[in-house]
């Protein structure tokens, strides 16, 4: 638990000083869709699960305006209050925030009245990954737990370069990736897991 803990730190701080230290005009051209290999694994009409970036995540604006323009249903992770189980609702307005709230963890979410949902591809956000899909979240388990209970979803996880390690330490309940996409690498698909 140490060990993770000080990683996390440690993996924070490169990820903030390596975004700050890209040009505005770079990082608008980043993450503006998926790579063909990924995009050829999501079936038509899947319902595609987003995160709303906080400050250093690898930003998801691109991917939801380009999967809403190919006609897929979009959602976004929904925390009712604090310390309950995540689950998913839809994000109709990828272009705007307009259908958003702050929720109780201080990231925007679906509003309490948005239509809940279940995503088949879920995009995922970390701090660290493995070129193998192992992946190192924020400490709460979110993601794991909700993974763990929807098996057959297609977990993809966004991130920069500066995020991939050599090794992380992994415990059972920790839940691997299908894929991690970066600006300038694709890893995997791993074991072609295909979202139904």
């Amino acid at each position: 638990m140490e060990a993770k803990r000080n990683l996390r730190k440690n993996l924070r701080k490169a990820r903030l000083d390596h975004v700050a230290a890209l040009p505005e005009s770079v990082r608008g051209l980043l993450f503006r869709r998926p790579p063909a290999p990924i995009e050829a694994l999501i079936p038509a009409g899947a319902v595609i699960g987003l995160y709303h970036p906080t400050i250093g995540e690898a930003p998801t604006g691109g991917y939801a305006r380009f999967f809403a323009e190919a006609g897929h249903t979009l959602a976004l992770p929904r925390f009712p209050a604090d310390g309950q189980p995540m689950e998913f609702a839809l994000w109709t307005d990828p272009w705007g925030d307009g259908d958003l709230e702050v929720g109780p963890y201080g990231a925007l979410q679906p509003a309490d009245d948005a239509e809940g949902a279940e995503p088949d591809v879920l995009i995922v956000p970390l701090l660290g990954f493995t070129a193998s899909g192992a992946r190192l979240g924020q400490g709460g388990g979110h993601y794991d737990r909700w993974l763990a209970d929807h098996p057959e979803t297609l977990a993809i996880g966004l991130a920069w370069d500066v995020q991939e390690l050599p090794a992380l330490p992994v415990e059972a309940h920790d839940r691997p990736l299908a894929a991690v996409i970066t600006p300038q690498r694709m890893f995997g698909p791993f074991g072609l897991v295909t979202a139904r």
